[in-house]
């Protein structure tokens, strides 16, 4: 069984979420946990808070063990970009985007 948790408009721009997503894609819950916690980005903090929600939605919705879950998929999507304007020379405008990002974490059953 699949359990869902998203994480949407998260102050991180989804090509750096996708390198800590990379890195926990396919494991145990609890070796990811461990992963994310050492991790020197700080985003990753962001990111273990949508796979705490995960294992929680299972725990919780569909009596799973959280010991027995694993990560299925993970991605980020693209969430709102905030666009800014950044004055330049001559008195022209450069546009600054900020973005964001939508995070989702699937997990499901390890079969044994």
């Amino acid at each position: 069984m699949e359990v869902r948790a998203y994480a949407h408009n998260v102050s991180i721009a989804p090509k750096k979420a996708r390198l800590i997503l990379d890195e926990i894609r396919g494991m145990r819950v609890d070796e990811a946990m461990s992963l994310l916690r050492f991790m020197p980005t700080p985003h990753a903090r962001i990111v273990a808070k949508a796979v705490r929600s995960a294992v929680a939605n299972a725990e919780n919705n569909y009596n799973l063990q959280p010991r027995s879950l694993r990560i299925a998929k993970a991605y980020a999507g693209d969430g709102m970009t905030f666009r800014r304007m950044r004055p330049r020379a001559r008195g022209r405008a450069d546009i600054m985007r900020r973005r964001k990002s939508n995070i989702t974490i699937v997990v499901q059953e390890e079969e044994l």
